[in-house]
């Protein structure tokens, strides 16, 4: 079976939640989930190369499609994530920051290129979360930056750091746009909402923690600048939570059938984990131990998100293994 273009969203919601998990004194268990989004992957890195060489293709997938180069940017985010982690090892610092770093600059140019050639019309018909990646990708990458600038005290890269990450801010605002746009348009009503929408939120969360390392890399009004900015980004994260809950309830609610595994929901579990991580930059940004708690708190509902997603992935590659030795026996 052909990978998912956004199949390394395991691998995003698996490293945030490492980082949470450290950020609140869980070493064990941050170091066992490191473990697994390291392996993880490792092991879809060679899966996509595996399925290119039984393919005879150079590319798995159909890179002049504006939706699956946009859904490749978990590529992105997650060796963006996973160099987070990874901070106190300079050489995967290194590596996965480069790798990073070339995988979103051949992924915006083939973004931009495939969207520049389609109307807004059709851009707007395939809309849907997913697309929000482009932004979480872009603040990944700034991330990246961020840590490299704080480790080699290269601060001149802040003139390319700062640029990209109100760019992230820009392709978020673009990308949800046409998702509004298209929900008007086709008149959507709330069942018409998948787990991915969850990246409205998780996209925000994201662009504040990214925002708050270049604010600590700054000084004087460009660092006020940032950090009010992300003041903002943290609470239109925050607005995002109700109606996303109400609509995700309402879903389910209606369509039972939808709790099906599908690998869509790891684009819920990243999204919360995330929120956890920047809900916690917030609460020593603004001195407001409160937000340490809500921090908490949503960790472990990411948490048991990544547990029921992760046990249902296994039981449907388990019931996938059985059906096929019931067919050759």
């Amino acid at each position: 079976m052909r990978p998912s273009p956004n199949v390394f969203a395991v691998v995003m919601a698996t490293g945030i939640l490492s980082i949470g998990a450290s950020r609140h004194g869980y070493a064990g268990l941050s170091s066992a989930l490191g473990v697994l989004a390291s392996a993880g992957l490792a092991v879809l890195v060679a899966l996509v190369v595996l399925t290119a060489v039984i393919e005879r293709r150079a590319a798995v997938w159909d890179l002049r499609d504006p939706d699956i180069t946009l859904r490749l940017f978990t590529f992105v985010a997650a060796c963006a994530v996973l160099d987070s982690r990874l901070e106190h090892h300079p050489v995967w610092v290194r590596v996965l920051g480069l790798v990073a770093l070339i995988s979103w600059s051949v992924l915006s140019a083939l973004t931009l290129r495939n969207m520049l050639t389609r109307q807004w019309a059709a851009l707007r018909d395939k809309a849907h979360g997913a697309w929000l990646l482009a932004s979480v990708g872009t603040s990944g990458l700034v991330i990246v930056m961020a840590q490299m600038i704080r480790a080699t005290g290269h601060t001149a890269w802040l003139a390319v750091a700062i640029p990209i990450w109100v760019a992230g801010l820009g392709v978020y605002l673009l990308m949800a746009t046409l998702i509004m746009w298209r929900t008007v348009h086709e008149r959507m009503d709330r069942d018409g909402f998948e787990p991915d929408t969850w990246i409205l939120m998780g996209g925000m969360a994201i662009a504040t923690l990214a925002g708050d390392l270049l604010g600590q890399l700054t000084s004087g009004a460009v660092s006020a600048a940032l950090r009010a900015a992300t003041v903002v980004t943290w609470g239109v994260a925050t607005v995002w939570i109700p109606p996303l809950i109400y609509f995700v309830l309402h879903r389910i609610h209606n369509r039972p059938g939808m709790l099906q595994f599908r690998g869509v929901w790891w684009a819920l579990v990243f999204p919360l984990g995330m929120y956890s991580v920047a809900s916690q930059a917030m609460a020593i940004e603004l001195d407001l131990p409160a937000l340490d708690t809500v921090s908490l708190v949503f960790f472990w509902d990411a948490f048991a998100a990544w547990l029921i997603v992760a046990l249902a992935g296994v039981r449907r590659a388990a019931l996938a293994s059985a059906r096929v030795l019931v067919g050759s026996s």
